[in-house]
């Protein structure tokens, strides 16, 4: 099975605010929805907050230390824990927050990761990659336009 984070992050490694994502950017949400569609999604309680509702056409993993149910997600106690549920699977994909992002980056084979070219005020970061371990596969760079206020590089890395 192929661990593969999805993150967003701005220069700073930001990747969010109160819950909320610090940027706008409707092609990233179009290019995570395809990298991730048919597949198993995990996510922490808080990043599933944020978002409101289980992610469609995917399984959805809930990880919690809180004993509660959430309807149409699968709700487990760790990432070793949500892992174990995906054994069979080909790929699947940590999508946050940023306490989920640390715990699996030691599992993680492949990030799919877009940099927003902009340092943002924020109170969660993505975990800083030592670039030793990590082999650029794939980049592509993206300006401004009327959708998209602030350019960004969608890039692919692979674990040495």
């Amino acid at each position: 099975m192929i661990i593969s984070a999805v993150v967003a992050i701005a220069e700073n490694n930001a990747i969010g605010k109160n819950n909320q994502l610090l940027w706008r950017l409707p092609n990233d949400l179009k290019h995570f929805k395809a990298i991730t569609s048919g597949h198993t999604v995990i996510m922490g309680r808080k990043t599933y907050d944020s978002v409101g509702k289980p992610l469609p056409n995917r399984r959805n993993i809930v990880i919690t230390r809180q004993n509660i149910s959430i309807e149409g997600c699968e709700v487990v106690a760790s990432v070793a824990e949500a892992l174990a549920l995906c054994r069979a699977e080909q790929e699947v994909f940590i999508v946050g927050g940023a306490e989920i992002y640390q715990l699996a980056m030691p599992l993680t084979d492949r990030i799919y990761l877009t940099i927003v070219h902009q340092a943002f005020d924020a109170d969660a970061y993505f975990p800083q990659l030592d670039i030793t371990e990590w082999a650029e596969t794939e980049r592509e760079e993206h300006g401004t336009d009327e959708k998209h206020a602030i350019p960004y590089s969608f890039i692919t890395l692979q674990r040495r």
